[in-house]
């Protein structure tokens, strides 16, 4: 039992990321029926779950892969949250799909509808995209390459994680199986940078690439083929020119300028106005070969070019431009292009445009072939400007970002109790108000730390870590949730001070519902049941068999955690308002009726992570409750009047069983009430008046 008070304060440690053991991948043929049509399921790519994605063409559209075996990160389960992700070639998202999850606010809280919903959101992003769960922190998203996911109300630590897992995946496999694809954003044109160029400057700096294939070339490409001689004026006239093609990269305005005349910069400058994130390619070709064939559709992508970057294809599309030529520029047959740099296009890096050679064979069923014609092409890095890569703050960072107001409240609420407590404890429990000053700050329990900042510690988050624990894995999942973080950091340090009794007494929402409880039943005059002092303690050692329950569970059926750990109502009381499946708010209400009659029955019989308490507050440092000789022999007062039970005979403090009421500090210092004072107080009178 000791080992599990040491796991939660490892678990305040949880930066310190462990090695997490890899899942092994689905059989193929469960992966297969996951994929969702029109793509299917093709090869293996590698021993690591990966495969490849047909489309329905039957051609490669990309990657498909779990993210367990790649990025198994744990969950609030203990569990990683496995999912199946499409990627395209370019680094896009094609969906994102949940396969499997234990995180205990979906299993049974929240239901996965709207965690399935968060994932749709992926689709069409890119992993060169700084994607970010949750809202712009003060205002971050003007101005900012960062992508805002909304997160799941009430489980935005759960996505976080899934995030988390989802990007790692990703970028494993693109760093592994899409080779040359970059996770960093690509040059852009600067705007700023002006310098006079013309034609021949182009063409001296290398700015304007030049494809050259004489008629005799094109004709030994073909030599050997079906096609060969098919083309008279290749053999007629062998030094002309079969394809003169130029390529210029007109993005950057200098060059823009130096090619094209006033009204083609004013319609480039529209286009590029409406379209900001697309790199124009001017092609100009002089010789008979053309650019495209007679079927040609404008605004739709060439169909006798291509291009490729790092040994993937890149996208090119007509931008279906009217323009002009600038003086001296040569003439002849001229489009512009268009490629997104957002699917992973460096214009200023090297790339190659290919241009395919068409023959037919024969009259009336003609046979088509043909030859690739290829050139490399790369503009000078000093046109462009390489964005700051925005990276995103750490998880835990932008976890504790997002709810920052809401900590600061919560460290301010939590210094003021930890003052009371310690340094005016005494005054506290003697003021006439104490009562109402209690149940005052147990309604903030119930209201903020529990509804309003879901801060209801739960023994599913203690068996989370015994199970990472044991499995080499990683407490990270502890970080995505600050604002616990901080009430459990605390909770830690009141072992030290106080015992179980700080969390137990002042910090727990489901027990402060019990609490209210109980007054609304004095308040109605309702009887009390209490056991007998013999079943008392029997009981009490209920929570301890129930704990070890859920212990041996996390081992030898781990599946079944979630399920087990339903016996605490904390999830269906505070997480989700009541609002779940009829038998868990039954379950629940039970317990809070309960306690109108019977003073906080679930708390001192049943919460498991009331017995964790219990065996963290063996850290105890101090007997922090006075006594006197007295106490117990005479006098049985403080023990007659302890709601918890948590005074033995002999008037010793059992602080396992205290839950820091200040009842029988409110006794030991009345001297209206404390016995051994009242009776001080006689003898001192009958002295007096014998004197």
């Amino acid at each position: 039992m000791r080992a599990l008070l040491w796991l939660m304060i490892l678990g305040l440690h949880a930066g310190l990321l462990g090695t997490v053991a890899l899942g092994e991948p689905l059989p193929r043929e469960e992966i297969a029926a996951l994929v969702p049509q029109p793509y299917s399921l093709g090869e293996p790519v590698g021993n690591d779950g990966v495969y490849q994605l047909i489309d329905i063409s039957r051609a490669d559209a990309g990657f498909v892969f779990e993210t367990e075996p790649l990025a198994p990160l744990p969950g609030f389960s203990g569990a990683p949250v496995n999912l199946l992700v499409l990627l395209d070639h370019d680094g896009k998202f094609l969906d994102v799909r949940l396969i499997e999850q234990n995180e205990p606010i979906f299993v049974s809280g929240l239901g996965e509808a709207p965690f399935r919903a968060f994932l749709e959101q992926y689709a069409g992003h890119s992993i060169t995209t700084s994607l970010v769960v949750g809202t712009p922190y003060r205002g971050a998203s003007q101005g900012s390459s960062l992508v805002y996911l909304d997160g799941v109300t009430k489980a935005t630590a759960s996505v976080r994680i899934a995030h988390e897992s989802i990007m790692a995946a990703a970028l494993a496999v693109a760093r592994e199986k899409m080779q040359g694809i970059s996770a960093e954003p690509p040059a852009h044109p600067d705007p700023d940078h002006d310098e006079p160029l013309d034609w021949q400057a182009l063409v001296d700096q290398g700015l304007a690439t030049r494809l050259r294939v004489s008629n005799a070339e094109i004709e030994d490409a073909f030599a050997g083929t079906l096609w060969e001689g098919d083309d008279p004026e290749a053999t007629d006239y062998p030094d002309e020119p079969y394809l003169d093609l130029w390529i210029v990269d007109i993005g950057p305005p200098s060059i823009a300028r130096a090619v094209l005349d006033d009204s083609g910069l004013r319609e480039l400058a529209n286009f590029l106005e409406i379209s900001g994130d697309d790199e124009p390619i001017l092609l100009i070709e002089t010789a008979r070969h053309g650019l495209v064939s007679d079927d040609f559709v404008r605004n739709t992508a060439p169909d006798r070019i291509s291009a490729e970057q790092n040994g993937f294809p890149v996208a090119l599309r007509d931008a279906d431009l009217f323009f002009d030529l600038a003086d001296g520029v040569p003439d002849g047959r001229a489009m512009i292009l268009r490629t997104d740099r957002r699917l992973g296009f460096d214009p200023a890096s090297e790339w190659t445009l290919s241009v395919e050679a068409v023959r037919q064979h024969g009259m009336f069923q003609p046979e088509t072939g043909s030859v690739t014609l290829s050139v490399t092409h790369q503009t000078d890095e000093r046109f462009f400007v390489r964005p700051e890569v925005v990276t995103p703050a750490p998880p835990w960072l932008s976890a504790l970002q997002n709810r920052m107001a809401d900590m600061v409240l919560l460290a301010g609420f939590l210094a003021l109790l930890l003052w009371l407590l310690f340094f005016r404890m005494n005054p506290l429990a003697d003021n006439r108000a104490f009562t109402p000053i209690r149940l005052t700050i147990l309604a903030v329990v119930i209201g903020f730390i529990g509804w309003w900042g879901q801060g209801q510690l739960s023994i599913v988050t203690v068996l989370g870590s015994l199970r990472a624990l044991f499995d080499n894995g990683s407490f990270a999942f502890l970080l995505y949730d600050p604002f616990s973080l901080l009430i459990w950091a605390v909770t830690l340090a009141g072992f030290v001070l106080w015992g179980r009794g700080l969390f137990c007494g002042w910090l727990c929402p489901f027990g402060a519902m019990q609490e209210f409880s109980h007054h609304l039943g004095r308040l109605l005059r309702l009887p009390r049941i209490e056991p007998s002092a013999r079943w008392d303690a029997r009981l009490k050692k209920l929570k301890y068999v129930l704990l070890a329950g859920l212990v041996a569970t996390v081992f030898l059926a781990p599946d079944q955690t979630d399920l087990v750990a339903e016996v605490e109502p904390f999830k269906t009381a505070v997480t989700t308002f009541f609002m779940r499946d009829w038998y868990y708010v039954a379950y629940a209400l039970f317990w809070l009726v309960l306690g109108i009659t019977m003073f906080k029955g679930f708390c001192r019989y049943v919460c498991p992570l009331g017995a964790v308490m219990a065996i963290g507050g063996m850290l105890r440092g101090r007997d922090w409750i006075a006594r006197r000789s007295e106490c117990g022999s005479p006098c049985q007062l403080c023990k007659v009047k302890c709601n918890y039970g948590a005074i033995k005979r002999s008037g010793e403090i059992q602080y396992s069983e205290c839950f820091q009421c200040l009842d029988c500090v409110s006794i030991h210092n009345d001297r209206s009430r404390c016995v051994p004072l009242v009776l001080s107080r006689k003898n001192q009178l009958r002295r007096e008046a014998a004197e």
